[in-house]
């Protein structure tokens, strides 16, 4: 299995966090050239997919979903069934090593495992939860889980995502994680999480992504933060209670999916 790294030419520090990190789980990877918005600035004219009708997507994030798309490439010709795709600001568990030398632990119907966590609460099955090994489960992921800065994905899957990316734009964790844009693909989350962004962890390499869209939304005044009135804020917490029930009936949980431990342990 591959594991591929998107790096910027423009940093060379970020390419050292990551060979560090790499060396500390003991376990190689291949480095692709991350596609910079400064330098094609031209992908911000073609199409975008209507879901980012009310903000479009940065020059960054288009360049992103490009850089992606890299890999995605690379994956669909290798021999192996699947490859897995890191952004350059992860964090790994001290037992990552154990899981990226193989995918026997992968599920056979799996299309994505998402390796990663954001910190944010999701939806996971209750139920049919598969042994991955060293402490880890593989569970069926049923809500959206922001980020793509870790994920595995199958060499069919990775075929897939190309032919829907080939003449329209879309976020890449929206594309993969997002449940109706992937309602067709079988997405797993790996508990704990295998990766998570060093903005979490340690707070030494800040999202390049997300300072350029912040910067979109407090421009279009989608960051200023306006009180709904009581009767929405009514609704809306209603509206929550009865997802809750529906998601216990359907054997489902809330979930903020944690890290495991960045040291190694015995």
């Amino acid at each position: 299995m591959k594991r591929l790294v998107i790096n910027l030419d423009r940093s060379p520090e970020r390419l050292a966090h990551m060979t560090a990190e790499f060396a500390r789980i003991n376990i190689g990877f291949q480095r692709v050239a991350g596609i910079d918005s400064k330098q094609y600035p031209d992908l911000a004219l073609q199409p975008q997919h209507a879901i980012h009708a009310i903000r479009p997507l940065s020059g960054s994030e288009i360049a992103c979903l490009h850089s992606h798309r890299a890999c995605w490439a690379i994956i669909a010709q290798d021999d192996a069934p699947y490859g897995a795709v890191f952004e350059d600001d992860m964090v790994f568990s001290g037992k990552a090593g154990a899981l990226l030398g193989n995918t026997s632990w992968v599920p056979a119907d799996a299309d994505v495992v998402k390796l990663e966590t954001f910190f944010s609460r999701t939806v996971i099955q209750r139920r049919r939860r598969s042994a991955a090994g060293n402490g880890f489960s593989v569970v069926r992921l049923r809500k959206g889980h922001p980020g793509a800065g870790g994920y595995l994905l199958s060499r069919q899957t990775a075929r897939d995502f190309l032919e829907a990316t080939a003449q329209i734009n879309i976020a890449v964790d929206d594309l993969i994680f997002d449940p109706i844009m992937s309602a067709s693909k079988t997405v797993y989350q790996l508990v704990p999480a295998l990766c998570a962004q060093d903005q979490f962890v340690a707070d030494r390499l800040p999202s390049l992504l997300d300072q350029e869209r912040d910067a979109a939304r407090t421009a279009s005044g989608l960051m200023t933060r306006r009180r709904k009135p009581t009767t929405v804020r009514i609704t809306r917490e209603a509206g929550r209670t009865i997802r809750w029930i529906a998601d216990f009936c359907r054997f489902r949980r809330q979930i903020v999916v944690p890290l495991d431990p960045i040291e190694a342990t015995d």
